[in-house]
């Protein structure tokens, strides 16, 4: 079993019943070594309780036998704004933002996301099958001052 794979193992029942899911752990040299954990929700994660996982986290890894007496700094955070959508969850999670996908036969489509059925996702009410998604993601919006003084 390799070091991921125990952290995996070991942290992944902080996560049952929490409603947070654990999307990634990676494992990065240097010194001291950099163990990140990406963590996500249906919703949008608030600072405590990204803090709340992060200290479980920590707790069990400080006795994780996988990680011995290496130096380590744990980096416990939700994904970025660039981080690809590829599970049903991400785009139920973005609903009305603006995205901007690929499909596997090169085809670039851009606009909100709506609706989620199944295995289709409704793009400015175009249906796209998930299966025909090459890589897909949000597009970081900005409004400008007028546009945010008339709301």
């Amino acid at each position: 079993m390799s070091i991921i794979e125990a952290v995996i193992a070991a942290i992944t029942p902080t996560f049952e019943g929490t409603g947070i899911y654990l999307e990634e752990v990676t494992l990065t040299g240097g010194s001291p070594t950099t163990l990140t954990v990406i963590v996500d929700s249906e919703t949008h994660l608030n600072l405590d309780q990204v803090t709340s996982v992060t200290k479980e986290i920590s707790e069990i890894l400080e006795n994780l036998p996988e990680l011995g007496e290496t130096p380590f700094t744990l980096e416990v955070s939700s994904p970025g704004i660039d981080r690809p959508l590829t599970l049903p969850r991400h785009w139920r999670k973005n609903h009305g933002r603006l995205v901007t996908l690929v499909l596997h036969n090169g085809t670039l489509v851009k606009g909100r996301i709506g609706d989620l059925r199944e295995s289709t996702v409704e793009v400015d009410a175009q249906p796209i099958q998930l299966a025909d998604v090459n890589t897909a993601h949000v597009e970081i919006e900005f409004k400008s001052l007028k546009q945010a003084e008339q709301e």
